[in-house]
């Protein structure tokens, strides 16, 4: 086996910086796809002429890039666009069909994901279609995402454990009245990886165990929190409502009916490793042979989960490297003003939002042009009633 062949097997990791640059390009991608598919978001707009935009975006800016190189380098679309409106949890992505329209005064929890060369970089958001500051208990929702969120970021280190995140974050929601949503996961990203070994539950119950791990220096994690007002144990109602798939690489099935095979065959060519939507797929033969495929493990569905109507539910997730110089976030984005109801005075809570997300600030460190102050550089507040810093650290 020649060195070439050697340092290929060997797992790509942060201490190499063309990775590192690779989750930025990423992250500065969807970032951008997720300022776009915001201002997308009007009353009347159709949900999935707005997902298709910020898929059709990610694909456009990755497609530009690595184009001169020897060895093709996979890259675009590494969690399909969704919107999901009001108590619909996650995963609604719908289908050309679909005639659903956004309307004023609606939440709207946003999720997206872009890779290059399998490094992915994933963002979630929370935005209330409205003018003027959020308030009640949509902003108590999603005050609580936003400081869960602040506070996982100042958790998710080396030496610290996934059980750790998951009891602070719980006792953050609890402190606006809220609940941290069951089911959802925070993953370790590795390359081509989406959903790695080592995980973050978002509350511990007989029903979903993990095992234990210690975060460690040079990983990556997609940190993921959705908050509720209602009692966070959410349903599934349709399962038409499911398009969103992910190839099980470890399963195998000889399918019986044609319309399967077709479109296992597409899928197999199209998107072997990442999640996609069944949009890109044809959509009556879709339909019929995504069935099959789900039904023998083929297939990974990610289904539209919802809470009780009347419910506020919002979602933030981030992307974190742990770098040997501390914890950089490289997705976000600004929330509206919120005014909750709920005011925060929880010493622990205080305690672990005043820790630094940068053990060391290496001298002469250059600003990126144009780039504003990362969040959560330093010490932040939880969000109180009136805030308007959105519990963005400062540099």
């Amino acid at each position: 086996m020649s060195d070439d062949e050697r340092a290929e097997e060997k797992e790509l990791d942060l201490t190499s910086p063309e990775v590192v640059t690779k989750y930025k390009s990423a992250a500065e991608i969807v970032n951008k796809a997720l300022q776009l598919v915001l201002s997308e978001c009007k009353p009347k707009a159709k949900i999935v002429d707005i997902c298709e935009k910020g898929d059709s975006y990610i694909r456009e800016q990755t497609g530009s890039m690595y184009k001169n190189v020897k060895k093709k380098i996979e890259r675009g679309v590494a969690f399909p666009t969704c919107l999901s409106v009001n108590n619909t949890v996650c995963h609604y992505s719908p289908l050309a069909s679909d005639e659903t329209v956004l309307e004023e005064g609606d939440i709207l929890k946003i999720d997206m994901g872009c890779h290059i060369d399998g490094f992915i970089a994933v963002v979630g958001h929370t935005h209330v279609l409205q003018q003027g500051p959020v308030t009640g208990r949509a902003a108590d929702a999603i005050a609580a995402a936003n400081t869960a969120a602040e506070v996982a970021l100042r958790l998710v280190k080396p030496g610290k454990k996934n059980q750790d995140v998951t009891e602070a974050i719980q006792k953050v929601a609890a402190a606006y009245d809220c609940k941290i949503v069951e089911g959802v996961l925070s993953h370790q990203l590795k390359q081509f990886v989406i959903d790695g070994n080592k995980v973050v539950l978002s509350v511990s119950n007989p029903e979903t165990r993990v095992d234990d791990a210690e975060f460690e220096e040079n990983e990556v994690y997609a940190i993921d929190i959705v908050t509720s007002t209602g009692d966070g144990k959410p349903k599934l109602l349709d399962e038409k409502q499911t398009t969103i798939y992910k190839r099980a690489v470890d399963k195998n099935y000889h399918l019986k009916m044609k319309a399967s095979r077709f479109i296992f065959s597409e899928i197999t060519q199209k998107y072997p490793i990442m999640p996609f939507s069944a949009r890109a797929l044809e959509e009556k033969r879709a339909r019929l042979g995504l069935v099959e495929c789900v039904n023998h493990e083929l297939l990974q569905p990610y289904p539209v989960l919802h809470e009780k109507p009347g419910d506020f539910v919002a979602h933030i997730k981030f992307t974190v490297l742990l770098m040997p110089n501390g914890s950089d976030r490289i997705t976000s984005h600004t929330l509206q003003e919120l005014q909750p109801t709920k005011t925060v005075d929880d010493p622990e809570i205080k305690a672990w939002l005043s820790l630094p997300v940068k053990t060391k600030k290496k001298g002469g460190g250059k600003k990126k042009k144009g780039k504003k102050a990362e969040k959560g550089e330093g010490e932040v507040e939880p969000m109180e009633e009136s805030s308007n810093d959105q519990g963005q650290g400062q540099e």
